[in-house]
């Protein structure tokens, strides 16, 4: 295996006001941007050459970003959003020939990327989804007894054994992808295509927890397992500032970021460069909220 692609030219309108400022693929998780983790687990998994794709405030993907990646990117620009298929389709001249791992990248998963691919290659697949399990019914993808996408959008194609979540990560193999439409969604225009005319797709067992970051609830909840998984109560980046009269609990601070006032910082983001007075600009405790660089409070809801 050999390329791989992120996917990164959405609007993200769902996580508004913060994509007013930086796409989605650029949020910060941590001490880096989500598409930085992406990056890090496709090395890991042996990919040595990736494509990316960008739209929506494209010159935030900015040079010194990219060459920060463990292996070499070449960026595509879309005037306008091509979709998920469009998208590959478009970047076939730097991905080459062969198989492509495609991630959605608003994705952050724990993944063995070398395992996804092994699996892809030992059956023969067109294409191979990794799938969260559940219960027989549930979630997007039905599995059948061979491992098979059995139920896809609602349209069933055999016997299901097991249900299951499509997590936005797969292998793409060259018979697909010599069928990409120029504009176009995988999901729609490719994979239910492929099932309709009585062909197969394989799936592969992706770790139970994942997280799809389409709204504020869902990126902080992702930022807080950064924190668990690294055992940290919270995380204070280089060159940011706390006052002595703010808690700091299940938080991020970004670098070179102030928080000041008095009070406690509950569940929080604050964005690299961003400052913020709590019990001044937010209430204290400032809960479940995210402080963009541009200095926005956006809090969670439900």
């Amino acid at each position: 295996m050999v390329s791989a692609m992120i996917l990164a030219a959405g609007l993200g309108t769902r996580l508004r006001p913060l994509t007013d400022e930086l796409p989605k693929p650029l949020l910060w998780l941590g001490d880096r941007p989500l598409i930085a983790h992406i990056a890090d687990q496709l090395a890991a998994g042996g990919v040595l050459r990736a494509a990316l794709n960008k739209s929506h405030l494209a010159e935030r993907f900015t040079r010194e970003l990219l060459a920060a990646f463990p292996v070499p990117v070449e960026v595509l620009h879309e005037p306008e959003p091509l979709g998920t298929a469009g998208g590959l389709a478009n970047a076939a001249g730097a991905l080459g020939d062969g198989d492509v791992v495609l991630w959605n990248g608003d994705i952050l998963i724990d993944l063995d990327v070398a395992a996804l691919h092994a699996a892809h290659a030992g059956r023969d697949a067109a294409a191979t989804l990794a799938v969260a399990p559940r219960p027989v019914g549930e979630g997007t993808v039905g599995v059948g007894g061979r491992g098979e996408v059995v139920r896809l959008r609602g349209e069933r194609f055999g016997e299901e054994v097991a249900g299951g979540d499509f997590v936005g990560v797969q292998v793409v193999g060259e018979a697909l992808r010599r069928r990409l439409p120029p504009r176009g969604c995988m999901v729609g225009d490719v994979y239910l295509p492929w099932l309709r005319e009585g062909r197969a797709l394989a799936t592969f067992a992706a770790p139970a927890v994942w997280h799809d970051i389409g709204t504020i609830a869902a990126y902080l909840a992702a930022s807080a397992r950064w924190l668990s998984q690294r055992g940290l109560p919270s995380y204070v980046g280089p060159g940011a500032s706390v006052a002595e009269g703010v808690d700091v609990t299940g938080s991020v601070v970004g670098a070179g970021a102030r928080v000041e006032g008095a009070g406690a910082l509950r569940g929080c983001v604050v964005w690299p460069g961003a400052r913020v007075a709590v019990g001044v600009d937010v209430g204290a405790p400032c809960e479940r909220a995210v402080v963009t660089t541009q200095g926005r409070v956006v809090r969670a809801t439900g």
